[in-house]
């Protein structure tokens, strides 16, 4: 088995967190699994939690629509607008708690994610870089349990990957 990488840094003064992620599968997978909302759903809440696309428009000026479902069956909605696509090598969207019709919710942060995708060996290195406006606002993230969250969002990417 490999020994992947796997840092996650939180810069209060640039007001950033930085993912940086490599997975046992060629970019092609990776890619797909990032960017295709069926596989998506697969990976991206964190358990108990399951991921749920109303719709996605995988293209600039798009939009990813999901919620994070509860066991509980709670939606909590969110979005991702997508600002840059570059196949296999980069995706950018600006995130968005939301409700059920995309309306944007400002009682919480947006976010800025530019994530960039990059193979050597058939093992794909995901670079993450979320940018927050504001420090409070990346603190509310954090104070929400992103790092955990999205740790465990990662992991289940894993276990997909590995099918």
């Amino acid at each position: 088995m490999k020994n992947l990488l796997f840092e996650f840094d939180v810069d209060k003064i640039h007001k950033t967190v930085t993912v940086e992620r490599e997975f046992d599968a060629p970019v092609e997978k990776v890619w797909a699994a990032w960017t295709d909302s069926s596989i998506l759903d697969q990976w991206w809440a964190p358990k108990p939690y399951r991921a749920e696309t109303k719709s996605q428009n995988f293209r600039v000026g798009g939009t990813w629509m999901y919620a994070m479902v509860s066991p509980e069956n709670e939606y909590h909605w969110c979005r991702a607008d997508y600002t840059a696509i570059v196949p296999q090598k980069k995706v950018d969207w600006l995130d968005a708690f939301c409700d059920e019709k995309g309306n944007i919710n400002d009682n919480f942060p947006r976010s800025g994610w530019k994530i960039q995708f990059s193979e050597n060996d058939n093992t794909t290195h995901v670079h993450i870089v979320i940018n927050h406006e504001k420090l409070e606002d990346l603190e509310k993230i954090m104070e929400m349990g992103f790092r955990e969250g999205f740790t465990m969002g990662l992991e289940n990417l894993d276990k997909y990957l590995a099918k």
